[in-house]
C-alpha cells in the first residue's frame, strides 16, 4: 500500500456551520480525498479531479475549505487534538496536495 500524500489527524470537520466531528482525519491518497470521522468513518470522499479545495479570506490561518460532491466543508487543521504540525503549515500542505493532482484550480 502506498503511503498517503496527505494525512492530517484532530481535524474539526464542518458542513453548514454543524460540527461533524472535533477529531476527523482527512486523507489524500491514490489520487482520492476521503473525509472521516475520528472513528475512521467515511464522512465523504471523491477523486481528487472533483475536489475543490481554497483558503477563505475571512477565516482563520489554520482553515481550509473543501468542496466534495457538491458538498462544501470547512476544515480546521489546527485545534487542541491536531497533530505536533498541524496548522497554517498543514492547510498549505492540504493545498498542495490539491493542487498537484488537479491542477491549477486550487486558490490560496
Amino acid at each position: 500500500m502506498a503511503e498517503p500524500e496527505f494525512n492530517a489527524t484532530g481535524v474539526r470537520i464542518e458542513r453548514a456551520l454543524r460540527s461533524l466531528t472535533r477529531a476527523g482525519q482527512v486523507k489524500i491518497s491514490n489520487g482520492r480525498l476521503e473525509l472521516l470521522t475520528s472513528y475512521g468513518r467515511e464522512i465523504d470522499s471523491a477523486p481528487l479531479g472533483s475536489v475543490h479545495a481554497s483558503k477563505p479570506w475571512f477565516a482563520a490561518r489554520d482553515r481550509a475549505r473543501a468542496t466534495v460532491n457538491g458538498t462544501r466543508y470547512l476544515l480546521t487543521l489546527g485545534g487542541p487534538d491536531a497533530a505536533e504540525d498541524a496548522g497554517p503549515s498543514a492547510v498549505r500542505r492540504f493545498l498542495e496536495a490539491v493542487r498537484s493532482a488537479r491542477g491549477s484550480d486550487v486558490r490560496d
